[in-house]
């Protein structure tokens, strides 16, 4: 338990980890009109206090993460847990997957975020050191941004390990700075009591809401707790928040609020202001490593959510690399990287520092959190089968504090939150226009292909040449006749003596036995057909089933099989199905996902492609 609770807090606790650097400074950012006060102060504190212990200590960790898919967390799984559960009327299940998708999609829009205003906040401490290193904060950043990305196809199996102990000394640091500010100002536990908060929001009105927006920084990383919850396990990780990271962040948060009480003028940047001066660039060095952690736990999050949504059936064929022998969850996706790379430096630059950054981040996580609620309702109903008063009763208060945070944080789209929108409505199109492009290929296919009592009265009249040798095609549906072998026995009049029907399902469960593995059926003489059937965590392999097949009595010889694959050209038209600019987009990212023999490692030299014209 020790050991997932250090790593734990290196992948999981990295994000909200880095959180103090800029969350209590830019409550005053000077756009909101707050003075420093005792009053102000002291509401701001109560606030993040009350916020971090709703929606962290209550809401995540002893709520959503009762929500898990066989020990698998995240939207992702949430939605394919709701999927397939009979229960759920047809008529909201659109619904569902809608906002499950666009919760989904906006996590690449936090995921470009949260690398740049995390590396910047930290590399912002050398400005507080001497103002010389103002035109180089932003250069440096994007130095660290680009090593950052450029050594994730390495993976981090290996620097991993140092996360957990680095991560730790950077939480007890915090820790100690902030407990040595509290003994000299303990006045600040005022902020304990909820009145204060209440207080707050009561005498400032729609004028607290700039405000709350930046408290919510303090939380953002909340959703990192319940997507790798499958990696270290609901103990390990509630734990870890308990014991190390909860008073580390309260004691650094209540000690930038005593510097406060004691010096207003520290608002400029009260973290690092509570570091004495010797110590001010050993803290720029940690801060640094700490949010390159953090960054680092973002990447591989969006990494692992990518797999996922391919896997499902919602995002094209995408080089997936494994980057480790023993960790399944050790991957790297070149095209992500390269698309968070540019898009965090290119935010790095255009903002320039985390404040104006800041006014970006917030609202991708917060929309994401009340989808969250809404889902877990959801769940609730269906699958706990709570009443309706008994889920009401416990998800109401946090869809008040969600709204209530999202409302906060859609004040500064103009200022910059509608990067993270614009990125979650993209993502939701593409996302959702895959998984609908699919159910129409697979619907226009089965419509050219004819039965396979079709195919042998057509041997009956027409007998095809039989050759020696194993034909294997690949279909997309575990139905019908592929049309693959239409085509070839159309053009080439052969058949081989032994064909094999494939078929490779992703279910909607994390992982599979391995008896649920294979399913095999003999269809008629000659032909035979086969199901693959694996988890959304897994990755399919045509080899292993069919070294499957052989255990169940369908001898394979490899050397002498061939593969048969269908090469679709896909043409859009006015036809009942999607809108036209729908199925070009479709199209077009059809033509750019990844080959199939490329996805499933077949030898180039085994494989035969048929192309085939279909009108969507």
């Amino acid at each position: 338990m020790a050991g997932l609770m250090l790593a734990a807090l290196g992948v999981v606790y990295g994000d909200i980890g880095t959180s103090p650097l800029y969350a209590f400074r830019e409550c005053f950012h000077e756009a909101h009109d707050l003075p420093p006060d005792r009053g102000n102060i002291l509401g701001i504190l109560s606030l993040i206090f009350w916020a971090l212990m709703l929606i962290l200590s209550v809401k995540y960790l002893a709520i959503v993460m009762r929500a898990d898919n066989e020990g698998e967390g995240g939207i992702l799984a949430l939605l394919a847990l709701l999927r397939r559960k009979a229960r759920v009327p047809a008529a909201r299940r659109p619904l569902l997957i809608i906002l499950g998708l666009f919760g989904a999609a906006l996590l690449y829009g936090d995921g470009m975020i949260t690398p740049a205003i995390s590396v910047l906040s930290a590399v912002e401490g050398l400005r507080v050191a001497t103002p010389v290193f103002d035109p180089y904060i932003v250069p440096i950043t994007v130095v660290i941004l680009v090593l950052l990305f450029a050594f994730q196809f390495k993976g981090t199996a290996h620097i991993g390990k140092i996360f957990g102990p680095v991560t730790l000394v950077w939480f007890a640091y915090m820790g100690l700075v902030g407990t040595l500010s509290l003994l000299a100002r303990p006045e600040a536990l005022e902020a304990l009591d909820p009145r204060l908060a209440v207080g707050f929001l009561w005498h400032h009105g729609a004028g607290s809401l700039l405000p709350l927006g930046a408290v919510f920084l303090a939380v953002t990383g909340a959703e990192a707790l319940y997507a790798d919850m499958g990696h270290f396990g609901k103990g390990a990780i509630r734990r870890t928040w308990f014991v190390v990271v909860l008073p580390c962040l309260l004691l650094n948060y209540f000690g930038q609020g005593a510097l406060l009480l004691a010096h207003p003028e520290a608002v400029t940047n009260p973290f690092y202001l509570l570091v004495p001066g010797w110590a001010l660039y050993p803290t720029v060095a940690l801060a640094c490593l700490a949010t390159i952690i953090a960054s680092q736990a973002v990447i591989s999050g969006a990494f692992s959510l990518t797999r996922q949504a391919v896997r499902l059936g919602y995002l094209p064929r995408i080089r997936i690399l494994h980057t480790s022998h023993d960790e399944a969850g050790q991957i790297y996706v070149p095209s992500i990287n390269w698309f968070l790379l540019v898009a965090a430096s290119a935010l790095a630059v255009l903002f320039g520092s985390s404040s104006g950054l800041a006014a970006a981040y917030g609202i991708a996580v917060s929309a994401t959190m009340l989808i969250t609620t809404i889902l877990v309702y959801v769940l609730m109903r269906e699958r706990w089968e709570w009443s309706r008063w008994q889920a009401l009763a416990l998800t109401t208060p946090f869809l008040f504090v969600d709204f209530a945070f999202l409302s906060a944080n859609s004040l500064k789209i103009l200022r910059g939150g509608w990067i993270p929108i614009l990125v979650g409505i993209l993502g939701y199109i593409v996302m959702s226009t895959w998984s609908r492009g699919r159910e129409l290929l697979a619907l226009r296919i089965a419509e050219q292909s004819g039965t396979l009592e079709d195919l042998r009265k057509d041997f009956a009249e027409t007998p095809p040449l039989m050759v020696p040798g194993t034909a294997i095609f690949l279909t997309s549906t575990p139905k019908g006749t592929p049309a693959t072998l239409i085509q070839n026995l159309k053009h080439n009049h052969v058949l081989h003596e032994q064909n094999l029907f494939l078929t490779l399902v992703t279910e909607d469960r994390p992982r599979l036995p391995r008896d649920e593995r294979l399913e095999l059926s003999r269809l008629a003489d000659h032909f035979q057909r086969a199901v693959g059937h694996y988890g959304y965590m897994e990755d399919p392999n045509i080899f292993h089933i069919l070294a499957r097949c052989a255990d169940e009595g369908l001898e394979i010889d490899l050397d002498r099989a061939t593969f048969f694959l269908g090469r679709e050209t896909l043409f859009a038209t006015p036809r009942e199905g999607m809108p036209i600019w729908r199925e070009k987009l479709f199209a077009m990212i059809a033509r750019n996902s990844v080959p199939a023999p490329r996805e499933f490692h077949i030898p180039p030299e085994r494989v035969v492609e048929i192309g085939v014209q279909i009108e969507l």
